[in-house]
């Protein structure tokens, strides 16, 4: 394959924000690209497949797999984007709900990269893009169940690049910071709001507002997944953005106490 024929692509989550211009940028580099929604959308004019698909759903997944194997024959690229989040303070959530973001934010990603890995090992060739967060290595406080999720795929990614390096398969994780997406919007609220974190809540949420809004675009984003994508080789991580990347050489070289006391003051939480 060249440039110009990079392969087949899937992208899971690419109605809005960073799964949509993630489908564009690699249609513009040479894939042919299926994007995902959780309802069937109209034909795009970009030269993007969409397909409906719930990552929660066993058979909706497999559906997906099968009908882009039956238009294309082949997956080359998956790039696993969908998710949610949930913003309040770690008690404020049910069991249920945590488990929800879970089966969106983990077990999502679980079922499509199982569903797809067949394919890839019998190409015997492939590469699996997962969208983790700088919340995937650092403290988030008032993420703590996102965050816990974005953990989750980091651990499960390291492990899993390495099972399938010998077959010709790579997995490698991006790893954007505040993006200017819906993603503020769509936050899901917790289901058992406690008012004594309602003070530190409302003052965090203007914090991350803030941060959005000068955030970086879902095009960087975009750019650095189809850098991971076509990597030759490959690295394990790859932050999105200047932010991504001045917090990743933080969190290595500063000493934890110091990082631990920034990290509050950025958030204006007492040091």
């Amino acid at each position: 394959m060249n440039k110009t024929n990079l392969g087949v692509a899937l992208v899971t989550g690419a109605s809005s924000g960073i799964g949509l211009a993630t489908a564009k940028a690699l249609q513009n580099a040479g894939y042919r690209v299926f994007g995902t929604s959780r309802r069937a959308v109209a034909v795009r004019s970009d030269g993007v497949t969409m397909l409906a698909c719930d990552v929660t759903d066993d058979a909706s997944v497999a559906k997906l797999v099968k009908d882009v194997l039956a238009k294309a024959g082949r997956i080359d690229l998956l790039v696993n984007n969908a998710g949610i989040g949930i913003f309040g303070g770690a008690e404020e959530s049910s069991l249920a709900q945590a488990q929800a973001l879970f089966d969106v934010n983990v077990f999502g990603v679980i079922r499509v990269t199982n569903a797809v890995l067949p394919i890839m090992r019998r190409q015997k060739t492939g590469r699996i893009v997962n969208l983790s967060s700088a919340h995937g290595f650092i403290p988030a406080p008032y993420f703590a169940l996102y965050s816990a999720t974005k953990h989750a795929i980091e651990g499960y990614s390291q492990s899993l690049d390495h099972e399938l390096r010998t077959l010709g398969i790579r997995v490698t994780l991006v790893e954007p910071t505040y993006t200017r997406t819906a993603f503020e919007e769509n936050l899901v609220r917790p289901d058992q709001l406690l008012e004594i974190y309602d003070a530190a809540r409302a003052s965090m949420m203007i914090t991350v507002g803030e941060a959005m809004k000068v955030g970086d675009t879902p095009e960087i984003v975009a750019e650095t997944i189809v850098m991971a994508a076509t990597d030759s080789k490959p690295k394990l991580r790859y932050p999105a953005g200047k932010m991504a990347r001045r917090v990743n050489m933080l969190r290595r070289f500063v000493p934890a106490a110091a990082f631990d006391k920034s990290l509050r003051k950025m958030l204006r939480l007492p040091v």
